[in-house]
């Protein structure tokens, strides 16, 4: 086991990680950069190093100074988390020619699934249901474009094949539209992937997100951990996530599931991993796979009782799983809100200093955060200041439990989108469950949002 750890990361999953090596007795070694001074994970650490200034790319995306501090501090392996460089090939590359140990996937393996199009051939290989579209990157020839967006029938989304985060989309209704969206859709993913490359999707009308844990050994072990809905979405961007889906039957589950840990082998995955879905009218189809530990990865730790960011670093370690696929058990149902510092109604960052942080607690009741009173939230990043995570024998008893949450909840001193997860705890339409990735949207119109 590491004697040593440094963690890559800020915010609540800094903090995360960090309680995690505390209970496997590993030191923490905490990179920060000049606007995180006073995080709470920076105080709490067994050794912490300012790596540079405020924007992420003199810090937090700054490989020689994240491996020069693991080679100063003696640290043994790199925890990446998730965003920054957590899903970077040439980092894990880079971690591992230092003589470190990189906890994630293998560069091999972050370049494939990071790569949309060649992830899709690689799940097409392995058995996994995907969207119907083109084969790989579309090509050149403006005729075979528009054979292709024929053979797959309109709507169709074009999509950059380096693209994540919900940029790099367009829909497409009519062939008139098309060339010229594909030809836009390329510039813009050329300007912020580096790779000009797009493929052509059916455009799914309502569809819900829906995606599937997994963890995988160095030793040809993977098993996957249940589902997450993941539906409630503000451009792209999810804000409620629960477990497990309402309304699939458990067959279907199952059979996706099989087959992912199945492509996990084939692959020669390491390590936890997200195989993420659209599902609509009884059918899934894979979309994308994150190669890190996701943001709602505690709904699925409620619900199965596995602590995945443990499980992360005893694989990286080269242990095994200490469990089958016959020995998880899904136990009630989980929900969690991101809790961002933005107003709520018009979506604007509100950073600046908490005078008040009062979080909930109770029965089935967990705070991911690394806020606190007086802490200041920084301008620089992105606005979410934790998570509020519940667990109910039932969906019922978790959302009755997450109203009490959030009503118990106080933030002062900047505005959060707490009063916006209070509203939708008690909305007919998502309290009957199976909501569709567009639901919050409209939600939004009609609330004139």
């Amino acid at each position: 086991m590491f004697k040593k750890i440094l963690i890559a990361n800020r915010g609540e999953i800094a903090l995360r990680i960090q309680r995690a090596c505390r209970e496997l007795g590993i030191q923490s070694v905490v990179v920060y950069s000049e606007a995180d001074r006073e995080a709470k994970y920076v105080k709490l650490a067994d050794e912490a190093v300012c790596i540079g200034p405020a924007p992420s790319a003199q810090s937090y995306l700054s490989m020689p100074a994240i491996i020069a501090t693991a080679e100063v501090t003696d640290a043994e392996a790199i925890h990446p988390g998730y965003g920054f460089l957590s899903e970077n090939a040439d980092f894990a590359e880079r971690v591992e020619t230092s003589g470190f140990v990189f906890i994630g996937p293998t560069p091999a393996a972050i370049r494939t699934m990071g790569d949309k199009v060649s992830a899709k051939q690689a799940m097409i290989k392995a058995g996994v249901p995907c969207v119907p579209g083109s084969e790989g990157a579309l090509p050149e020839d403006p005729k075979e474009i528009v054979r292709i967006a024929r053979e797959v029938g309109y709507p169709v989304i074009i999509k950059a094949a380096g693209g994540g985060g919900g940029r790099g989309m367009r829909v497409v209704h009519t062939e008139a539209a098309l060339l010229h969206a594909v030809q836009t859709t390329r510039s813009e993913a050329g300007a912020a992937f580096g790779n000009p490359a797009v493929y052509m999707e059916k455009f799914l009308e309502n569809p819900r997100h829906v995606e599937i844990q997994i963890l995988a050994d160095q030793h040809k072990n993977a098993v996957w951990l249940g589902e997450r809905d993941c539906s409630m979405q503000r451009r792209h961007q999810k804000i409620i996530e629960e477990a497990p889906a309402p309304g699939i039957p458990r067959r279907l589950i199952e059979k996706v599931g099989d087959r992912c840990a199945a492509a996990c082998k084939k692959i020669g995955y390491r390590g936890a991993g997200t195989f993420e879905f659209l599902y609509e009218n009884g059918e899934f189809y894979f979309i994308e796979m994150n190669t890190r530990v996701q943001v709602e990865h505690p709904v699925t730790e409620m619900v199965t009782g596995i602590d995945i960011v443990k499980q992360q670093i005893l694989i990286a370690a080269g242990e095994k799983l200490p469990f089958s696929q016959r020995q998880i058990e899904m136990r009630g149902h989980a929900i969690e809100c991101r809790i961002n510092a933005e107003d709520p109604v018009k979506f604007v960052p509100s950073p600046g200093r908490i005078t008040m942080w009062h979080p909930p607690g109770g029965p089935g009741v967990r705070v991911d955060s690394h806020a606190y009173t007086n802490y200041f939230v920084p301008p620089n990043y992105d606005s979410m200041i934790g998570k509020i995570i519940v667990h109910g024998d039932t969906r019922e008893q978790a959302l009755a439990r997450m109203r009490t949450a959030l009503a118990e909840t106080v933030v002062e001193g900047i505005q959060t989108n707490i009063p916006l997860h209070r509203e939708l705890m008690v909305d007919a339409k998502f309290v009957e469950g199976g909501t569709s990735i567009h639901y919050l949207e409209h939600w939004m119109q009609q609330h004139k949002r």
